[in-house]
């Protein structure tokens, strides 16, 4: 392998570039076979193509590549490596330019594509044409802007639009496109995450629940200054200031939902929209197979955020009920992430975002005080035990009443 050369390539040059921390370092290898390879001690582990991984440093070498498409959707690709690669030619088949910047082993840079000049102006730019062969590049183009706050030029937006258009995208299996929505909701900006997608078509396709938002009107009582989509990507982008994990961010995404097919004259009593909300909740879970901690906690949210908001109007016996349908006892971290994407949901719009929202510590506090009564002690003291399920909810009650009236 001593003809060789090897180069770091992708996102450890271009977070480099952009002054960001280094997490993974990817090298393309140029000029070897994969029995060179495996004779150096290298290890393979690629099925599609060839990757190797390091005997001492176990990070990943891939031989430098083409591919040529073969099939629909993002699997079907006929991989080409062999020795007289280049590697411009491999660096072509890349999907950004941001992503397409070699660094030699002296630091030189190898930037055929004008990935430094993108980097500068902040533009996501496709490669080649080749990009519109891979859907999943899409996704990707629209994560890397909410990670970096970049936009496409418009040459790559109108690709991802003819893609759309295509049917490309309907190729993308679910777990595909739950993965990188996860790694989008948790970028600094998620927001345009979405915002690009719904600018390129594909949300319609890929999540028409959320689409179907945007130009939806806000009743007076709400926030009218906003659409109900640009109040959901405030509420996801407050979410994600707040550094709150994957489940309350997609919560905060989802909310809303039923705001989309329901009238908004049929919003003030929180019924209509929330009851369709949930089943869409369900349904967008269900087909891009999201994860139960997420889902639950979604359907939580879209069903409670409303009453939850008018908690100070709330008799003892409602905030009871409200503290068993969310299994508040049993589970009072997640009611407190049902909180705080309440929390959310409040402030996702203009000058609001730091009105005091009292709610969620009352909320907090009653679930801690239903906490507090002590089931063992009502259980040893009521003589009839098929009313033990009964008098622990009475002693929870009586306490929730007492605790409402001191709080006021």
């Amino acid at each position: 392998m001593s003809a060789a050369k090897i180069y770091i390539v992708g996102g450890a040059v271009r977070d480099r570039l952009l002054g960001l921390p280094v997490k993974d370092r990817d090298y393309v290898v140029v000029g070897a076979t994969p029995e060179e390879m495996e004779s150096n001690g290298f290890r393979p582990v690629g099925k599609d193509f060839p990757v190797f991984l390091h005997p001492r440093t176990h990070e990943e070498y891939a031989l430098a590549r083409t591919e040529r498409k073969s099939a629909p959707g993002y699997k079907g690709f006929t991989i080409h490596a062999a020795p007289d690669v280049t590697l411009e030619e491999d660096l072509a088949r890349r999907d950004l330019t941001i992503n397409a910047i070699a660094e030699a082993d002296d630091g030189t840079l190898i930037d055929p594509y004008g990935g430094q000049a993108d980097l500068q102006r902040g533009v996501l730019r496709h490669v080649s044409e080749a990009f519109q062969e891979d859907p999943v590049r899409i996704l990707r183009l629209a994560r890397f802007a909410a990670r970096f706050g970049f936009t496409a030029a418009p040459e790559t937006l109108a690709l991802c639009r003819a893609m759309v258009e295509s049917g490309e995208v309907d190729h993308l299996v679910p777990e595909r496109v739950w993965q990188e929505f996860a790694k989008g909701l948790m970028e600094s900006r998620p927001s345009l995450m979405f915002l690009a997608l719904r600018e390129s078509g594909a949300l319609a396709r890929l999540l028409p629940e959320l689409d179907a938002l945007f130009g939806v009107p806000q009743p007076p009582q709400y926030h009218p200054e906003i659409d109900t989509g640009d109040h959901a990507m405030r509420v996801l982008d407050y979410a994600a200031a707040q550094g709150w994990p994957l489940e309350t961010r997609f919560a905060a995404l989802c909310h809303d939902l039923g705001k989309g097919t329901t009238p908004p004259e049929a919003w003030p009593r929180h019924i209509a929209h929330e009851a369709r909300g949930v089943a869409l909740v369900e349904q967008v879970c269900a087909r891009l197979r999201v994860p139960a901690e997420c889902r639950d906690l979604a359907v939580m949210v879209c069903r409670e955020h409303g009453i939850v908001h008018r908690a100070s109007e709330l008799r003892a016996s409602t905030v009871l009920e409200l503290l068993t349908r969310c299994d508040a006892l049993r589970r009072p971290e997640r009611f407190a992430q049902m909180l705080d994407a309440c929390v959310a949901d409040a402030r996702g719009r203009p000058g609001f975002e730091t009105t005091p929202y009292p709610q969620a510590e009352r909320l907090l506090q009653a679930r801690d005080v239903a906490r507090g009564v002590d089931a063992g002690r009502v259980a040893a003291q009521t003589a009839d035990k098929t009313q033990v399920g009964e008098a622990v909810r009475c002693a929870r009650l009586d306490a929730l009443k007492q605790f409402w009236v001191e709080a006021g």
